[in-house]
């Protein structure tokens, strides 16, 4: 016992250490390249020079002021401004400080985005973006989980049914990404029929926050982006999930099984169900992974209030720590979840040990 509690520690602090180093090198990468190498913070410096030189000139009480001690004043508040924004030091030379206060997400102010609440430190408005975007994506994750589970077992009874090859017809259609399904589901649904709204997250006016109201907007407002997730990826799970449950239906224990006159309903719950939950575990959390790289445009579409939708707009006005932040917080997402591809795949699967391989 003490042995295997040992070797998952060890294991969990080499898994928690390679991720760290992958984001890590991930985050330098963004931080290099949306600052073009240094070129992003001469931009800035350019800026501020002319917001400082507008903002002098401008002053009625420094009109009267000789020519020399005006640009001398412009001088000295620009470089003011640069040691506050910490523009004063070559780029090279800021990467690791910048790094640091990315992981922490310590980004100070943006350049342009603000909150809802009217706030501009980065923090504040990555922190009020993230549940809405949990929100979004763990509804339809559990639904399409447990949808496709009960149907691709449904499916493994009757294989070759009108259904079966119904699915297997359609599965292709899962190429498609959600936010292309959510396209024609806000046509038909929001400009057509207009039965459901055309996006957001909240009716308005806003209803009471913690009140029935307000549940049943938020609950809206869900039902168009969580069905184009779950129409761009439903066929093709459900055909997948059958197959590896028809592979396994097909294997000697069971028939063994059937010999002894066991129910289909343990035979599927002991013999198929519990030794297909790990591959099938895993591909859907690998699916997961993929599917927050498509947030962004699927956000942007159905306009959720998420960091999709918030990276969106960072990128639009070139807001730099907003946009470095986000991406923190999308890591920060992928690596949790591959962290936890591990455990859960022990959990299924009593034959794996966490960091101790396989046990024979």
């Amino acid at each position: 016992m003490g042995r295997n509690l040992a070797n998952m520690l060890r294991h969990s602090l080499k898994q928690v250490v390679v991720l760290w180093l992958v984001l890590l090198v991930g985050i330098f990468l963004t931080i290099v390249i949306i600052n073009m190498g240094g070129a992003l913070d001469e931009m800035r410096r350019n800026q501020i020079r002319f917001q400082v030189s507008e903002s002098i000139t401008t002053n009625p009480n420094n009109r009267l002021l000789p020519a020399s001690e005006l640009q001398q004043l412009i001088r000295l508040e620009t470089e003011l401004e640069f040691r506050a924004q910490n523009l004063d030091q070559p780029f090279i030379v800021r990467v690791p400080d910048y790094m640091w206060r990315a992981m922490t997400l310590n980004l100070g102010r943006s350049d342009s985005v603000t909150s809802d609440s009217g706030s501009r430190v980065v923090r504040n408005i990555l922190l009020e973006r993230l549940p809405p975007t949990l929100l979004l994506f763990a509804t339809a994750e559990l639904f399409l989980f447990l949808f496709c589970i009960f149907a691709a077992l449904f499916l493994s009874r009757r294989y070759g049914s009108f259904l079966d090859r119904l699915v297997i017809a359609l599965a292709p259609t899962s190429a498609a990404p959600g936010w292309f399904y959510g396209l024609f589901l806000i046509m038909i649904f929001a400009a057509i029929l207009r039965v459901l709204p055309w996006g957001g997250m909240l009716d308005a006016p806003v209803p009471p926050p913690k009140s029935l109201a307000y549940a049943l907007s938020i609950a809206r407002h869900l039902i168009l982006p969580v069905s184009a997730i779950i129409v761009g990826a439903i066929f093709a799970n459900i055909y997948s999930w059958r197959t590896f449950f028809l592979i396994y239906s097909s294997e000697d224990y069971v028939e063994l099984a059937k010999a002894k006159g066991l129910s289909s309903q343990a035979i599927e719950r002991r013999y198929i169900l519990r030794p297909t939950l790990p591959p099938i575990v895993t591909t859907f959390l690998l699916w997961i992974i993929v599917m927050w790289t498509g947030a962004v445009i699927l956000e942007t579409v159905f306009n959720w209030p998420g960091l999709g939708r918030l990276l969106f707009e960072a990128v639009g006005r070139s807001d730099t720590p907003v946009i470095v932040g986000s991406i923190v917080i999308y890591g920060y997402l992928l690596a949790v979840t591959v962290f936890l591809l591990d455990f859960i795949y022990a959990a299924l699967d009593p034959r794996v040990r966490v960091g101790g391989g396989t046990t024979r």
